[in-house]
């Protein structure tokens, strides 16, 4: 890449309700962030599940959208989904242009991002698990989460808080290069086919 030349991609950060998706996008975004939160209000009883998250107030209804730019030049548009079943028909369209995505989980609730992980099989999207830090939380075993979430051995699962910028900024990392080597990868199965 040339000095002074930009690179701009578009990701995606899915996860279940409550488990620090707009978070992530605010801590980490360079500019103002977009966030459509409203509260949450008596209609949803019965509607969002807020068990482990009983605390949480607002919701996320359409996107959270931030910016960051990495090293010289890579430009992340950072798009955050709504977590509650009732939006997820807007995944699909968040969905369109982008490279790869970041799949938030809350330890623990961690069955709640299995509808995350089970869009960007589906999709071929390259995807990571990056497995959100909490309070009272106990320290995740990386391999037991593997497991448990049914993972390819080439997704990459780490650690994360969404409240810390260079946290933040190590998963957008790893995302970043686990799209490059899946695209690799395409490229020598893509050139041994051909052979």
């Amino acid at each position: 890449m040339q000095m002074g030349t930009q690179l701009a991609v578009k990701v995606l950060v899915a996860g279940g309700f409550g488990a620090g998706k707009t978070t992530l996008v605010n801590t980490v975004s360079e500019i103002q962030t977009l966030r459509t939160e409203e509260m949450l209000t008596s209609e949803s009883v019965g509607v969002d599940d807020t068990s482990g998250v009983e605390q949480k107030t607002t919701t996320t209804v359409a996107m959270d959208f931030g910016r960051i730019t990495l090293g010289d030049g890579l430009v992340l548009y950072v798009f955050g989904t709504p977590g509650q079943k009732r939006f997820w028909f807007m995944w699909d369209e968040l969905a369109v242009g982008s490279i790869g995505a970041v799949v938030l989980a809350d330890t623990r609730r961690l069955a709640d991002c299995f509808s995350s992980i089970d869009f960007f099989e589906r999709r071929g999207m390259p995807f990571i698990v990056g497995l959100n830090r909490f309070e009272g939380a106990a320290q995740p075993d990386i391999e037991a989460v593997r497991s448990a979430l049914d993972l390819d051995p080439h997704v990459p699962v780490i650690t994360c808080d969404a409240r810390e910028r260079e946290s933040v900024k190590q998963v957008l990392i790893t995302l970043v290069e686990h799209v490059l080597g899946t695209r690799q990868r395409q490229r020598q199965r893509s050139a041994a086919y051909q052979a």
